[in-house]
């Protein structure tokens, strides 16, 4: 489910039949059509938006208008409704993000704006694409993205924006290097020769040039203050008493003739204009709606108001969408407040949430209620809204709707309060979320006559969905325990007709399977979800399913099953147009096809994986991908490399349902064996709590096998018997547990250690006899790289082996060995920076790099606290990162670390 797109913002204001025609703007406009962005900054009432229509409709190339409003503050809302501005002269343009846009966590907005700049670079036509009021969007997110957008900006595309206010975008910078053009109120402002027109042609006026003269100062220019001021001046014979009087500050002046032109009006206009100006946008069957039995049809009275110029704004072509001068309007509301009872106040806010609701608007609706003071309809639109708006992975803006309500208004709600409870799961909030599940079983003990519940159907599974919720919630933070009491539970209370929320909570006790060994199990799970998932018509689900499930074949050692898999799933988002969720998918393959050998097929699939990534929404991307390219390093035998690579992956680790049966720190003390600094790996192990008396396990398997290696290097150092058994014998004890478990992949790795193992005693016989047995079990998948991953010490037992049928497998690993990859990471690297980090700017972020505060920082270089954080202000920009674990990460992609 995607965002609603409101057409009537992409619409470009008509001009007017009667208009001052403004050229000399029109040629300052024209002049910034040859730099980045052009600039249209005044107060309310100079003409803003009438001047930019006249020019975008005069203009011979393509062009696109987005009107903004306060909703806009929202970066999916704003992308969403960019994108589709784009596609008004551009057929298809970012198509593949916007339903990235509806995902539960974005991206950061910088990959989806790069993958959009990749697709309007290849543009032959200039264009132009206008932002309207844009003092409506409150966003640093937004402006840190448009300001990023700006840098990187297409030849062929020019921006513009019209606004209230300066915006919190790069303008020192683009005035200095000459990519601005700006308008502001000295430009704006009429002269006296576009004042006389406008007075006395378009607004019907007769004034001689010295009360023209007198008005045009006594407003500065001002188009609105003029407009309103002939609009008060129709009908009277001392205009030159008027102008005379027409003194003062804007506020004063402008309440004055307020009254003035409504004192005009007659009553039932009158009435319109002070009930309507409650609403943002406004068509005729909503103005009727909200006067009740009015003489006059709403449409023909908009229609009746545009044409009397009474700052009625027409928003589409057809004329069905109308909305007032945003300073008309505030003045029309502040006056209806005044004059008006709240009781008949609210009765206007509660017919306009009627209508908006009966017609789809649920926003709008909300917003009406609550104006109205109606919490009960306003927590009942929220409530029914959260289905909608939790599969559509909006469940962000839903908890902005619900912090609105009072907390007494929400506990009495046992259906509310679970939603709340799992909308901040989405979110990862566990302490948030299970506060609200509390509230929630709060309320069932309730007499039913003080509970309040909206959403029956929901309110009947009310138990499985609360007990599915702490599930979830536990088994993110490893309690695999109460995660699988919590799930039981929950499949116990389920109706049988419920089939996929039954699946979404099995679906659950898959990482807890899966952390036990039980791989069969654990699959067949995730098997069911992505079943569910397409049955329910919930393609995300079922596309994001696939690469947990080759996951766990990749675990089991069935890399031809997970190839297919990984297939399957990229032609199910091939063919729902959803190809921008697959970067886990891509990067799967790729690392297969390494792993088989075959790198010319692994780097396109990387290449499309870390092109996808930058718009991804899965949340654990960055570690995956950083992990990736460490092992990439890894293999290419740039071992120092690696090990900086790793430790941006476990900065950028996180939590999830899925078990880490590979954590960094143990990778990471297996290359320290290989970089031949044993001390480092045994500090490790000292840290780990491990020891080679283990039992053994599935979910510390990876790290055992660790110690193992460890111990065998330390036996090569210093052959002691004792320690030599007890690897041999923590191998054997895991072997065992992976062959009762049919975990093909975890018998080959052992195998090999074994075969190492035996090597070091002399033992060769047995050593090649462990040898042959993993080459046994790992030829038909295609196994490679995890037999040439162990270098020389691998190449050496490989020349030992006979000439039996596996010499040539044999071969093909060894020459592997010899040329260990073709894949190259640096195709892979990020954009440099436009503006470069300063020395100090560099030597904060090594102190940053290096985990110290910022006091600690301020201390080190005998610097203030403020001067600190003004450099990472300055660095974190440059490096467009929000967090000092971005910048680092950044940083060191860049080569600047």
């Amino acid at each position: 489910m995607s965002v609603a797109i409101l057409a009537t913002k992409l619409y470009i204001p008509p001009p007017r039949a009667t208009i001052v025609l403004r050229s000399r703007l029109a040629e300052r406009l024209d002049e910034g059509l040859h730099r980045k962005l052009t600039l249209i900054s005044a107060p309310a009432g100079f003409g803003k938006t009438t001047l930019l229509s006249e020019w975008i409709v005069a203009y011979s190339g393509a062009a696109a208008w987005l009107s903004l409003d306060e909703g806009d503050h929202d970066p999916a809302r704003f992308w969403s409704h960019f994108i589709a501005a784009l596609q008004t002269m551009i057929a298809n343009a970012g198509e593949g993000l916007l339903s990235t846009l509806q995902s539960p966590q974005l991206p950061p907005i910088e990959s989806i704006l790069t993958s959009l700049l990749n697709e309007l670079i290849l543009i032959p036509d200039d264009f132009i694409l206008v932002l309207d009021d844009y003092h409506e969007v409150d966003s640093k997110q937004i402006d840190d993205a448009i300001s990023f957008l700006i840098e990187r900006l297409p030849a062929q595309m020019h921006l513009v924006i019209a606004t209230r206010e300066d915006p919190d975008l790069p303008l020192a910078r683009l005035r200095a290097r000459g990519q601005l053009i700006e308008l502001r109120v000295k430009d704006l402002r009429f002269t006296e020769s576009e004042a006389s027109e406008f007075l006395n042609q378009t607004m019907g006026l007769h004034l001689p040039p010295e009360d023209i003269a007198a008005l045009e100062t006594r407003t500065e220019g001002w188009i609105a203050g003029l407009q309103l001021a002939a609009l008060s001046m129709q009908g009277l014979e001392d205009t030159a008493g008027f102008i005379q009087f027409f003194t003062g500050s804007h506020h004063f002046v402008l309440d004055y003739l307020i009254e003035e032109v409504l004192h005009k009006q007659p009553d039932n206009i009158q009435t319109f204009l002070l009930r309507t100006s409650i609403l943002d946008r406004m068509c005729g069957p909503l103005c009727d709606a909200i006067l009740r039995n009015s003489t006059v049809p709403g449409q023909e009275m908009l229609e009746r108001l545009e044409r009397a110029n009474l700052f009625v704004i027409s928003l589409d072509h057809e004329r069905k969408w109308y909305r007032y001068h945003h300073l008309f309007r505030d003045l029309l509301r502040q006056r209806f407040m005044l004059k008006t009872a709240s009781k008949e106040i609210a009765r206007v806010h509660i017919h306009a949430s009627e209508w908006l609701e009966a017609n789809g608007d649920i926003a709008q609706a909300f917003h009406h209620a609550l104006a109205a003071g109606d919490v009960d309809r306003a927590a009942r639109l929220v409530e029914s809204a959260w289905q909608a708006m939790e599969e559509s992975f909006q469940t962000g803006a839903w908890l902005g709707w619900v912090d609105q309500l009072p907390a007494g208004v929400r506990r009495v709600r046992p259906v509310l309060c679970t939603q709340i409870g799992w909308a901040h799961m989405d979110a990862g909030n566990v302490d948030a979320s299970e506060s609200s599940l509390r509230d929630a079983e709060h309320c069932l003990i309730l007499p039913s006559s003080e509970m309040i519940v909206m959403e029956k159907g929901q309110f009947q599974t009310l138990p499985a969905r609360i007990a599915f919720v702490r599930a979830y919630n536990a088994q993110s933070q490893r309690r695999f325990s109460e995660a699988v009491k919590y799930a039981e539970t929950a499949l116990d209370l389920l109706p049988d007709q419920n089939d996929f929320i039954y699946a979404q909570v099995s679906t659950l006790l898959m990482g807890t399977y899966w952390a036990n060994g039980n791989l069969d199990r654990a699959c067949e799970l995730v098997s069911d979800w992505i079943e569910a998932s397409k049955q329910a018509g919930k393609l995300f689900f079922a596309i994001a399913g696939a690469f947990g499930k080759a996951d766990i074949l990749i675990a089991q050692g069935r890399l031809r099953d997970a190839l297919q898999t990984y297939h399957q799933a990229l032609d199910l988002a091939a063919a729902h147009n959803a190809e921008g969720h697959t970067a886990h998918h891509h990067l799967g393959l790729g690392m297969l096809y390494h792993e088989m050998g075959e790198d010319e097929r692994a780097e396109r699939h990387l290449q499309t994986s870390f092109e996808l990534g930058r718009q991804t929404t899965i949340v654990d991307w960055a570690y995956r991908k950083s992990l990736t390219q460490a092992l990439l390093k890894e293999s290419g035998g740039d071992l120092d490399n690696a090990l900086d690579l790793l430790d941006e992956a476990l900065r950028l680790y996180v939590r999830t349902p899925t078990p880490n049966l590979r954590p960094v720190d143990a990778i990471k003390a297996c290359i320290y064996l290989k970089q031949g600094n044993l001390l480092k790996a045994q500090e490790w192990a000292y840290k780990s709590s491990l020891s080679l008396n283990d039992e053994a396990d599935y979910l510390h398997e990876f790290e055992r096998l660790t110690l193992a290696r460890i111990a065998l290097a330390e036996y090569q150092n210093d052959p002691h018997e004792q320690r030599w058994l007890d690897a041999l014998g923590l191998l054997d004890r895991q072997l065992e547990l992976a062959e009762k478990q049919s975990r093909l992949r975890s018998r080959i790795e052992i195998l090999i250690l074994q075969a190492f193992a035996f090597h070091a005693k002399g033992e060769i016989a047995r050593a090649l006899k462990s040898l042959e047995q993993a080459m046994t079990l790992a030829e038909p998948e295609g196994y490679l790289r995890i037999f040439a991953a162990e270098g020389a010490p691998m190449k050496e037992l490989l020349s030992k082996l006979g000439n039996g049928y596996r010499k040539e497998y044999a071969k093909k690993i060894s020459s592997v060995i010899t040329q260990p990859q073709n894949i190259h990471p640096s195709s892979f690297n990020p954009h440099p920076l436009i503006e470069p980090l300063s020395e100090r700017e560099l030597e904060v972020l090594r102190l940053i790099a290096q985990g110290l505060s910022n006091q600690e920082i301020a201390r080190s270089l005998f610097v203030a606290l403020s001067t600190v954080k003004g450099h990472n202000l300055r660095s974190f920009a440059k490096l467009q990162a929000k967090s000092r674990t971005e910048a680092v990460a950044r940083a060191r992609e860049l080569g600047l670390l």
